[in-house]
């Protein structure tokens, strides 16, 4: 008989502080590992939305991707809290326990349950570009705002994209970011700003050693 997985820890699954009327952005991936380019996003985010906070939502695994170097989910949520390191930026691995596998579930589990939160969705410029892959994308675009900030390279093939032309009627200006939070979705805005050359895939190749799932 093969023996269940052992539970995970409180403090890796615990979902951070929200009360009523808080502007929060939700920033998923698998942060394999997490780094200065996230972080960079992280803090523009909570600058140029006016953010009262930025979620990081540590995946399980992003469908889409292998998972043969994907690090423990405690030493991805770890490294994500050490890389952001500020007192408004949270990581947590909550999608883990309750086996949310896509991004659709985990937002749809948030509104329920914070239903006065204001959230906003981040991802970046390389992620708009396959948006059209993700399960229920146009519910995810119907169901809060999304910010995309730009990568390099990725300009380009993300406002080419089948999400970006089927959502372009609900783009707004870069300079009414601030009011991203309060519209009502669809909504969206192409964030322009510093941008960093890190990724996680290049990290891990730098590795010495191979990251063990």
């Amino acid at each position: 008989m093969t023996t269940p997985p052992a539970p995970l820890p409180q403090s890796l699954t615990a979902l951070p502080l929200a009360t009523p009327g808080m502007r929060i952005g939700l920033f998923g991936g698998s942060f394999n590992p997490a780094h200065a380019g996230h972080r960079l996003v992280a803090l523009e985010a909570l600058k140029r939305l006016r953010l009262d906070a930025v979620w990081l939502l540590v995946s399980p695994g992003n469908p889409l991707k292998k998972h043969d170097d994907l690090a423990p989910l405690a030493a991805r949520v770890a490294g994500a809290n050490a890389a952001t390191h500020h007192p408004r930026i949270k990581a947590t691995g909550f999608e883990a326990a309750h086996g949310f596998r896509y991004t659709y579930d985990t937002l749809s589990f948030l509104r329920a349950r914070y239903p006065a939160a204001r959230f906003v969705w981040i991802m970046g410029a390389d992620n708009l570009a396959q948006f059209h892959r993700w399960e229920h994308w146009r519910a995810i675009a119907e169901m809060l705002p999304l910010a995309i900030y730009i990568r390099p390279g990725a300009t380009r093939s993300a406002l080419a994209s089948v999400a970006a032309r089927a959502l372009l009627a609900y783009r707004i200006d870069e300079r009414d970011a601030p009011l991203l939070a309060d519209l009502e979705p669809p909504a969206w805005v192409y964030l322009h700003g510093v941008t960093s050359t890190l990724s996680s895939s290049v990290i891990r190749a730098r590795s010495p050693r191979k990251i063990e799932a």
